[in-house]
């Protein structure tokens, strides 16, 4: 008897590093398995805040954030991966990207992309990235600097910076953000707002990039913007850019930058849930990660890819050059209401810079929402 044809549904985002690799790798995949894998995309705005939940309901695979899990985990909504294949990957991805998505004693997804927020050049336009904030600021009095601040990432930013000062945010609570260098960071946030083109407040770091990608584009510095590798390949946009580690405080290092990235879960309610799981390990093995995922326009996760030559050539050394910024990728709360904080937070913190309000206000405003997120 002929097995009968199994179509698994996909969930990703919709840009080339979310859906063309997982395209070349289903495309690969049917070819070895019979098993066809479709993927529908979301926007990015989507993919931060659409319900899980809800997807879980039509889809058999979905790509998600690590800071969703906690609120997978109380809706039931996806698979635990308990099998030993999922836990012997656990050393083979860079980064806190395995760990990320693992919560209340179980694995929720399998890594296939790693990010942090980065630094971004124009080596056209400057001769180097910056390496201090000093630094940033000098050049965004010339005009030359970029800040995505479009919700979530006006958070986000607030996130890495106190972070690198060395007080990064207690995700325990109750108080999330120590009140004086929190202030300052903002302080600090409220400057380069007032100093980079109003068009970023409404921007994300795929508008930046694409806007910072035009021949005819002044901006030579994003200093705080999640990566995407694309923007490094020859010819993606008209103009090729570079990334680099974060720039430093005087004394302080990289550490502190928002991990970002994403894993393959599975839906609780598949009917395939072994050719699931099957595909998913698939695509997270160092052979399909430093192969077909990483050449197709992805941003691969596994350790491997990171330090493989041709990986590198095709993509101007960008893991090379924002490797350590990554390996001290901070983890964002995960606990179930933190994505509803995480929306409301950063319009909160925008609204507040954009009003002129006093980060004494700004802060203690954030830090009680924050409480109010945490399960009772």
């Amino acid at each position: 008897m002929t097995p009968p044809k199994i179509t698994l549904r996909g969930m990703t985002w919709d840009h080339p590093r979310g859906y063309l690799p997982l395209d070349a790798c289903s495309a690969v995949w049917k070819e070895r398995t019979g098993v066809t894998v479709a993927w529908d995309r979301r926007s990015l705005q989507d993919f931060e805040s659409y319900p899980v939940q809800e997807l879980a309901q039509h889809y058999d695979l979905i790509v998600i954030d690590h800071p969703h899990v906690g609120q997978i985990c109380v809706e039931h909504c996806l698979m635990p991966l308990k099998s030993p294949r999922v836990s012997a990957l656990a050393g083979a991805f860079v980064g806190a990207s395995y760990a990320s998505y693992f919560w209340q004693g179980s694995q929720w997804a399998v890594p296939i992309d790693a990010a942090s927020q980065v630094q971004v050049w124009a080596n056209d336009r400057i001769d180097a990235p910056a390496t201090s904030w000093d630094a940033v600021s000098d050049m965004a009095h010339e005009g030359l600097v970029t800040l995505p601040l479009r919700t979530p990432h006006s958070l986000m930013c607030l996130f890495t910076l106190v972070a690198q000062m060395g007080y990064p945010a207690d995700e325990h609570g109750p108080q999330l953000f120590a009140l004086e260098p929190t202030c300052d960071a903002v302080e600090r946030l409220r400057t380069l707002m007032h100093l980079v083109e109003p068009a970023c407040q409404g921007e994300d770091p795929i508008a930046a990039l694409n806007r910072m990608a035009q021949p005819d584009s002044k901006v030579a510095c994003a200093p705080l913007i999640f990566s995407y590798v694309n923007y490094a390949w020859e010819s993606f946009r008209p103009v090729r850019l570079s990334f680099s580690d974060i720039p430093i405080f005087p004394g302080r290092s990289t550490d502190g930058a928002v991990l970002g990235g994403t894993g393959i879960a599975i839906s609780a309610r598949t009917q395939y849930a072994q050719e699931a799981l099957d595909f998913a390990l698939w695509a997270g093995e160092e052979s399909t990660q430093a192969g077909v995922y990483a050449m197709s326009g992805g941003q691969p996760a596994h350790s491997a890819a990171w330090v493989s030559p041709e990986v590198n050539a095709k993509a101007g050394n960008f893991y090379r050059n924002t490797r350590q910024t990554l390996e001290g990728a901070w983890v964002r709360p995960r606990h179930n209401g933190y994505m509803n904080y995480q929306d409301a937070g950063a319009r909160r913190l925008l609204e507040g810079l954009q009003k002129g309000e006093g980060a004494v206000t700004i802060v203690e405003a954030l830090n009680a929402m924050y409480i109010d997120s945490l399960p009772a």
